[in-house]
């Protein structure tokens, strides 16, 4: 579903380039759950950027679901997102001024679907929010509005989830039951999940964990909900770069 090879992502620091990532590889099979973990500046909001086709590598490829992202323009990229990805931001991204149900509909109304309304309730109600259709963001609690997020972006049946820190700004009891919610998802609906997450407990319910520092694959191993090691863990940056499903 998702294959990375050698991404490269680099920025100018003053007359230097200043690399992020540093030629990160790896394969992500169809239906899995990944975690990709790491300290703030590790660059693993930088690569779920590339791997969702928001941004470009300076190099390397991402090929999802068989579609070279390097080689499509802006809109063609706009296009892919539009039928194969879900994405879910940290602060949630909801609009204030549309009920659970209305924010959950929009992207169901921009692909014309008739059944637009039915779609965003039966939705909602997977997540457990059935009994706030018509509750707007600021009644909502972090995790509700969370919910919320979660459901809109599984609105489009994406084939693959990115989720950017989705319980950053969540306690930890609420924070795990969104993991839980998107391992559920995962299972139903057999979409693939990405989320990037620091929060190396939390991570451990994905199937495989691949752990970045300093813009380099460290570790690539299984979690907690998956069986199987990908690589071992090292200290040598370039030991785990390579690793594929």
């Amino acid at each position: 579903m998702l294959v990375a090879r050698t991404l490269t992502k680099e920025y100018r620091s003053g007359t230097a380039p200043l690399a992020v990532l540093r030629d990160v590889s790896f394969d992500i099979p169809e239906g899995a759950f990944v975690a990709i973990v790491g300290p703030s500046g590790s660059g693993k909001t930088t690569l779920l950027g590339l791997l969702a086709g928001l941004d470009q590598p300076t190099r390397g490829a991402v090929l999802l679901d068989g579609v070279d992202l390097t080689r499509l323009d802006e809109d063609a990229r706009a296009r892919l997102r539009g039928e194969k990805v879900g994405f879910i931001f940290q602060s949630f991204q909801l609009i204030p001024t549309l009920t659970a149900q209305e924010n959950v509909q929009v992207p169901l109304e921009l692909q014309g679907r008739s059944d637009a309304g039915e779609k965003a309730r039966d939705l909602l109600s997977r997540v457990g929010l059935g009994d706030r259709l018509d509750h707007f963001p600021s009644q909502l609690s972090g995790g509700e509005q969370q919910r919320v997020a979660i459901a809109r972006a599984f609105a489009n049946e994406p084939k693959i989830l990115f989720a950017d820190e989705p319980t950053g700004n969540l306690d930890g009891a609420t924070g795990a039951k969104i993991v839980a919610l998107l391992d559920q998802l995962n299972q139903e609906s057999g979409a693939t999940v990405v989320i990037v997450t620091h929060d190396l407990s939390l991570a451990e319910h994905a199937q495989r964990v691949i752990r970045l520092r300093d813009g380099v694959v460290i570790e690539d191993r299984a979690g907690r909900g998956g069986s199987g090691t990908h690589a071992a863990a090292s200290d040598d940056p370039t030991a785990a770069a390579g690793a594929s499903a």
